[in-house]
């Protein structure tokens, strides 16, 4: 008797990790934030209710700080290839003559073909955007490694100059054939998808890379039987004023129809050996976000995302997890979710970013990284081009203006007070240096940090002895005896400015930021300012 039920355990366990049988799908909602999603005790004022979602928790995790790119091609192609930004020069939306990621990149469909070659079904549908959408480039997504692809290139659905109408009437490639297509474009997406799995990947394990559109503009009116009965009037007009409605409509109408695609799963007895991962690539668009700043920024409300996964791989589910997470971590994960746990040996000179969160899932571990990064720049600079870093309480900003903040987000979610405008506390100190060493080692820059004011100076507090603080363009002082020598350096420990004429000096044309001054005389004083 024991023998027999040793031996049926044996053959439990054997099916459980009998990984050649796992499916895995991605589930990508298009400029998604996590404030409007209801799974989430923190959740802003307005949310859309997304019970099919939901319907991932019972066998999931939830992860509540999870961080993508503040932009979606930079987000994808993080995800495809397991590496941040500054590795793959993706930074910015890819459009025209923006970068694009590179073709010779390894994609989880090219190392999930090194690992089990042809052994694995392949596809994406729906939006791709790592890559441009001209007619060379039709069929970029199967030369990624995809064997299926059907969606849209671009960054919004649409004719030229007739993006209103983008969901209803849009440019479709199939595996680099061009076509037009006016079936609703989250309906055709769910409907594609099913095709796939009950063609191509019928006798298979597959892959399915699920790219929705929505809810990234053109803001409209989604068909009648996927929302709730409402009052919107659907007219341009309607929704340029009130634009949150016809957002919360269309992620409505993407919870449907994730609904009916969790049913087919269902239906065709795969629902059981498939692992769903569902998130936004980045914070929601200013015109519907409730946090600002938000899309496009390395605040917060800009990079902060849903992330569930949820199946069969997931060890004691219905759970939440708070572990620092990264959009990038799912090019490790997925690949190990399918078994490949040598995957970095099949792209040995490649450096990946990416962490695993199979330990997370397996319950074998509770955090996976230190720190979360994340990053942005666009091919014409902007101001709010910069890096940030956080651990579990605090964040850091670097801008590439040389403007640095810094929050402690246990105590300030939202970032409204700037720790470096005042005097930072012992752990305050170690947080920063650690996060700002961290960064440096990270992206390869030297004199990126410069802790030595942080960590061994004293500041003066009196703000009436400098003045003005914040200053635009000139420092002028007073109560002094005018035998001083000034030192201005920048947050980063860069001497600016060495003499006994500081209040002569214009720097209207410096960057705006935490500076240094320190004043020398019998003894030696240091100031804190900000530029702004």
């Amino acid at each position: 008797m024991i023998k027999k039920t040793t031996l049926i355990v044996v053959l439990l366990l054997l099916g459980y990790t009998n990984y050649a049988q796992r499916n895995v799908v991605l589930i990508i909602a298009d400029d998604l934030g996590k404030e409007y999603c209801d799974m989430y005790p923190d959740h802003a004022a307005n949310v859309v209710k997304l019970p099919n979602v939901k319907r991932l928790l019972e066998r999931g995790i939830v992860f509540n700080n999870a961080w993508s790119n503040p932009l979606c091609s930079p987000t994808r192609a993080g995800i495809l290839t397991g590496r941040y930004s500054f590795r793959t020069g993706v930074g910015d939306v890819v459009d025209g003559s923006n970068t694009k990621l590179s073709l010779t990149e390894n994609t989880i469909p090219k190392v999930l073909n090194l690992y089990s070659p042809n052994g694995i079904s392949k596809a994406c549908i729906g939006k791709w955007h790592v890559t441009t959408a001209a007619l060379a480039g039709y069929n970029y997504p199967n030369t990624m490694g995809f064997d299926h692809y059907e969606g849209n290139l671009a960054g919004a659905l649409g004719q030229p100059g007739q993006l209103v109408d983008g969901f209803y009437n849009w440019t479709k490639i199939t595996n680099g054939i061009k076509s037009t297509c006016t079936n609703y474009a989250t309906t055709e997406n769910v409907n594609n998808a099913i095709s796939y799995i009950s063609g191509q990947a019928a006798t298979k394990p597959f892959y399915l890379h699920l790219a929705f559109n929505a809810p990234h503009t053109p803001y409209h009116l989604p068909p009648t039987n996927l929302i709730a009965a409402n009052t919107l009037a659907g007219t341009q007009t309607d929704i340029d004023t009130n634009p949150v409605p016809y957002f919360q409509a269309m992620v409505e109408a993407m919870d449907t129809e994730i609904g009916r695609f969790f049913d087919y799963l269902i239906s065709s007895g795969k629902w059981d050996n498939t692992d769903i991962i569902f998130i936004g690539d980045n914070g929601d668009d200013n015109r519907v976000a409730q946090t600002n700043p938000s899309k496009g920024s390395i605040y917060q409300g800009g990079v902060t995302v849903p992330f569930i996964i949820s199946g069969p791989d997931v060890v004691n589910p219905n759970r939440s997890s708070n572990a620092l997470v990264n959009t990038v971590d799912l090019f490790a994960t997925i690949l190990e979710l399918f078994g490949d746990t040598n995957w970095q040996s099949r792209i040995p000179t490649t450096v990946v970013d990416s962490h695993s969160l199979m330990p997370i899932l397996l319950n074998t571990a509770t955090s996976v990284r230190s720190g979360a990064f994340t990053e942005i720049f666009k091919n014409i600079p902007v101001v709010g081009d910069g890096k940030t870093m956080r651990n579990g309480d605090y964040k850091l900003l670097k801008f590439d203006n040389g403007t640095e903040k810094f929050f402690n987000l246990t105590t300030d979610p939202t970032e409204k007070t700037n720790l470096l405008l005042g005097t930072l506390n012992a752990v305050q100190t170690a947080n920063y240096t650690s996060l700002c060493n961290e960064m440096s080692t990270l992206v390869g820059s030297t004199n990126y940090c410069n802790p030595t004011f942080l960590n061994n100076e004293s500041f003066e507090v009196n703000e009436n002895r400098v003045y003005p603080n914040p200053f635009q363009s000139t420092i002028h002082l007073k109560s002094y005896s005018g035998n001083e020598k000034y030192e201005l350096y920048s947050s980063f420990g860069q001497l600016i400015y060495s003499g006994s004429m500081i209040e002569k000096q214009d720097f209207s044309a410096f960057p705006n930021g935490v500076y240094f001054l320190r004043i020398k005389d019998t003894s030696t004083t240091t100031v804190k300012l900000l530029k702004e």
